[in-house]
Formats: C-alpha cells, structure tokens, sequence
C-alpha cells in the first residue's frame, strides 16, 4: 500500500508539471495523453508524435506517463486533468472498465475523450486504431504456425488480462491456430505480463522450466517480446523457441540478430502519437467525423460507431528492424 502510495504522488506530481500548461492559452485546444506506463520506448515514440503532432497544429499537446501500469493510477491522471480543465483527454487503457466512471465524469465536464488500444470503450466520443483486432491477431497466429509448422507446444503474454486489445488479439491468433493447426497446444490460458521486461522474462523462464517441449512464446504488449527473448538467450534456446511480437525497433534490434525474437508485426506508435493530436483537435473544433472523412495518419475512415479502425500494420524482421530503429522507434 505504502509503494502505491508512492506512485500516486510521483505521478500527481508529474502532472503538476504540466498544469501550468494546460491553462497557459485557452483559446487554443489543450490535449492530454495518458498512457499505459511511462518511461519505455514504445510510449517515449508516441510522446514525441504528440510533440511533434502539437507543434505543427499549433495545439498545446503533452502526455502523462504513470510510474507503472497501473489502472488506478490512470484514473488518478485522467482526475487531475479534469481538474486542469483540458479541452481533450487521451488515454491507452490497462483497464477498459475501471476508466468508465472517470471518463463519464470528464465528458460530463464538457472535455472530448479519444482511446486507442480499447476498441468499443465505454464513455469515448472516439478510439482509433492502426490494426484491426481480427487481423492483427490472426497475422500473428498464421506467422507462428508457419514458424512452428503446425506442431508444439506455445504460451500467450498480454500486458494484462484486462487489456482489451491485446486480449482481442490474443483470441483471434489462438481462433486461428486451433482452425488451422490442429498439432499446436497452448499452454495455460494466457499470462499478464507483458508490459514489464523482468516480469515477461521470468514467466517465460518458469515456462520453459515446466514445459520442456515448449516451442513459441507470442507476446502482445511492447515488453514481453523483449523479455521472452532476454529468457530464451539466457536459456540458449535461440532458434529452439520461437518469440514473436509487437516491439520498439531500438529495442529489440539486437535480440533479432542474434536469432532469440523472430519478429512480428507493429504500427507506428509515433504515429498513433500524432492521430490523438490531429483528432483530438477535430473534435475540439467540432469538425464532423463521418464516414469518407479523411484524418491525416488514419487516412480515409470509415467509422464503427465510435470506433475508426484502419489497418497500417509495419512488418518487424531482420531486413527492416535496422531501418525501423533509424526512425526512431
């Protein structure tokens, strides 16, 4: 409780920081991220797409990035920029369902509400996506059977069980592995780990300990590849088990070449860092968002009830890795 505590204050105070800002030119949209955790590569991308993104518009655009994943301490962000009056809240979910009462208060307050990661979230005006669930996860089930060739045993990490894309994603690939490879098992059901590197690496060291057939680790959430990997090097194993998922480039780079993380499919975070911008100014203007309305980054939408999904999927491998780090992600 005491350590918790703690977090709470270290990310209160971090938004005190930015509180100045928000309220420093309000006939300017003002718009606040929230994301998942801060401080690993696949956010520190999206923050520099929402200044990047921020700049360019004009906008006052900043993120917030809890001290750990944590829901209530998204709650705590999402509380403290109502307070902050900002004309537009962002937010990543862990927790799709606990953000409900918060995010009701701040659309009660007249502030605009725009997810990403949470297709159909209660209580958003909108979420986009950069990959369908469907076929995010069913690409990743058709590469692991291939890698695999339809036979072993493999283990599912999501960054956690209430995530609800990477749960998505994690049913499609698991739909399409059962469908199309009937001599492939899953080990437990999935394990909620994947958004810290230590907590995927030791997961997936106990796995190999207690499975010794085991042949393939798929990670969705920007940590657990790397800690997979990290697990399978240490083990020697490169090559034996295979570890694929979404990943940061710079981060992962190195474990590609030396044959421990096969790869994987990601979307640009950066990007998805400048679309909170570009639509969260939109809709801070009232500009209608309607089918055929094109929105720099997503392109041409065709909206799902709130929901605009497109699908920009960046293929993740030892040809393109190097050249994916060089942008910076």
């Amino acid at each position: 409780m005491v350590n918790r505590h703690r977090r709470a204050l270290c990310a209160s105070a971090l938004l005190l920081a930015f509180s100045g800002i928000a309220q420093a030119s309000p006939d300017k949209p003002v718009i606040g991220v929230v994301v998942k955790v801060g401080g690993i590569p696949w956010f520190n991308a999206m923050e520099t797409g929402i200044k990047k993104k921020g700049a360019e518009l004009g906008v006052r655009a900043f993120m917030v990035g809890p001290t750990s994943a944590d829901p209530a301490l998204q709650v705590r962000a999402v509380e403290d920029l109502i307070a902050q009056k900002v004309d537009v809240i962002g937010v990543v979910p862990n927790d799709a369902e606990v953000l409900e009462p918060v995010l009701e208060r701040a659309r009660a307050a007249g502030i605009k509400v725009i997810t990403h990661e949470s297709p159909k979230q209660k209580n958003a005006d909108y979420d986009f996506e950069l990959a369908s669930s469907k076929g995010f996860g069913e690409a990743y089930g058709k590469r692991l059977v291939e890698a695999l060739g339809g036979k072993g045993e493999y283990a599912v990490f999501v960054g956690s069980l209430t995530v609800p894309l990477h749960n998505a994603w994690a049913d499609a690939a698991n739909a399409y592995v059962k469908a199309n490879a009937p001599g492939m098992t899953l080990v437990g059901d999935r394990y909620g780990v994947a958004e810290n590197v230590d907590q995927s690496r030791s997961t997936a060291l106990d796995l190999m300990r207690a499975h010794p057939d085991l042949k393939g680790f798929l990670a969705f959430g920007s940590q657990g590849p790397i800690g997979a990997a990290r697990a399978v090097a240490e083990k020697r194993m490169g090559g034996k088990v295979i570890v694929m998922g979404p990943f940061s480039p710079g981060q992962g780079r190195k474990l590609v070449h030396d044959g421990v993380l096969t790869g994987g499919y990601m979307w640009n975070p950066a990007l998805a860092g400048e679309v909170f911008v570009t639509l969260g100014t939109m809709v801070a203007k009232g500009e209608p968002i309607k089918d055929g309305t094109t929105i720099p980054g997503l392109g041409t939408v065709h909206p799902e009830g709130h929901n605009l999904i497109v699908d920009e999927l960046v293929d993740l491998n030892k040809d393109t890795v190097d050249d994916l780090a060089k942008l910076g992600l």
